[in-house]
């Protein structure tokens, strides 16, 4: 369900914002994974409607999906005010209320015993870990060995072909290796929004507590990324297949 007003923003726009937004506990987009039941915009308002695959999704989960809707709609020029309403939660009513009152998580949740920030900051840890394994995975493949990944830097990576592929020089740039661009940029996103990969001489890749890492600990570090990353497909496969089950009761209902 979606509608535009001659003053307002289009659909896609609204959408494309929305498509930032991350499920935190999957690191995958809200678009994606078909949380939006609906767009509607009258004139500089836009008012979003969401259902999670369950219920009983955790609060600060779904208080950051909400929250983050809202911040992202409203970065628009066109929008001057985003509404976000979650559906078929058994906090809906909080939440709906807190977040389009602009009330900070305890004022909703008083009895609460962990903050936002710091489930964030964990869910974020987890999630740049996992993006860590997939991007060192992508350079293995293409045969950089352990001691190589560890000293790289921003500074070592540069884009060609376009936009798909980066090169990294190696041997006082005598040798360079080419690897696809989008395993590396996903990384690089959440290590920068986490504010641990900052400057172009910093380590690229680190530990999961945003230490240097080692040559002699790479394995460990890289297994710790793989259980990162399952952990997540393993937890999208469910909410994947919840999705699927509610949409087919839906369909017998109609």
């Amino acid at each position: 369900m979606t509608n535009r007003t001659p003053d307002g923003p289009t659909p896609e726009a609204v959408r494309d914002r929305l498509d930032r937004v991350t499920d935190p506990e999957l690191d995958r987009s809200i678009v994606e994974l078909e949380y939006i039941d609906g767009i509607e915009i009258d004139v500089r308002t836009v008012t979003v409607h969401l259902t999670l695959p369950t219920a009983w999704c955790s609060p600060a989960f779904a208080w950051m999906m909400a929250v983050d809707s809202r911040t992202e709609v409203e970065e628009l020029p066109a929008v001057e005010r985003a509404r976000i309403y979650l559906h078929e939660h058994m906090h809906e009513i909080e939440i709906n209320r807190g977040v389009n009152a602009g009330r900070s998580f305890p004022e909703a949740f008083p009895d609460a015993e962990d903050t936002v920030d710091a489930v964030r900051a964990e869910l974020d840890r987890k999630a740049r870990t996992a993006r860590q394994y997939d991007a060192v995975e992508a350079l293995l493949e293409a045969g950089l060995e352990a001691e190589t990944i560890v000293s790289l830097r921003p500074r070592d990576l540069e884009r060609t072909d376009g936009d798909d592929r980066l090169s990294i020089y190696l041997s006082d740039r005598a040798v360079a290796v080419s690897v696809s661009a989008e395993p590396i940029d996903r990384y690089l996103e959440k290590a920068r929004e986490t504010g641990l990969v900052d400057a172009d001489t910093d380590p690229l890749f680190l530990t999961p507590e945003g230490e240097p890492i080692d040559s002699g600990e790479f394995e460990l570090v890289h297994r710790r990324g793989r259980l990162a990353q399952v952990n997540m497909s393993s937890q999208g496969g469910i909410c994947d297949g919840l999705r699927e089950s509610r949409e087919r009761r839906l369909e017998a209902s109609d």
